[in-house]
């Protein structure tokens, strides 16, 4: 039974996140690594801390104006992302759904992209889209 709710409750969401238009982010609003650096030389695990200026932070499912969360991207394009759509969930693009500023990695050896993509309450890009600037790290 618990299921069939949870399952209801997906659709749900999914269905407002479908019929929602992409919100404008406010004027002026950056979003960018804190750590680490573009080009840095890391032992895993890794710790990333996602900047923000010019919103805030919410839950996901908390609808405030001017708010989001942050979604990581690891090797994976931005371009590559249906932005009308919610942002999918996967081993490739985490969620931090909770409101969370930084998250520790364990990535395998070698070199890494990393970006952050800011999205509202409904795991939706903003309209004009908010992600920093792609970054490479090495992990030895």
């Amino acid at each position: 039974m618990n299921r069939l709710f949870l399952a209801l409750g997906m659709t749900l969401i999914a269905g407002l996140a479908a019929a929602q238009e992409r919100i404008p982010p406010a004027a002026n609003t950056e979003v960018y690594f804190i750590a680490p650096r573009n080009g840095a030389t890391v032992h895993g695990p890794v710790t990333v801390r996602f900047g923000l200026k010019g919103m805030g932070i919410a839950p996901a499912g908390v609808k405030f104006d001017n708010t989001g969360h942050h979604h990581l991207l690891i090797d994976t394009d931005f371009s590559t992302l249906k932005l009308d759509e919610p942002l999918p969930a996967s081993d490739k693009i985490l969620h931090f759904g909770k409101g969370q500023t930084e998250t520790t990695l364990t990535l395998s050896s070698g070199k890494h992209t990393l970006e952050i993509v800011f999205a509202d309450y409904l795991h939706k890009s903003f309209d004009p889209p908010l992600h920093s600037k792609k970054i490479t790290i090495t992990v030895e």
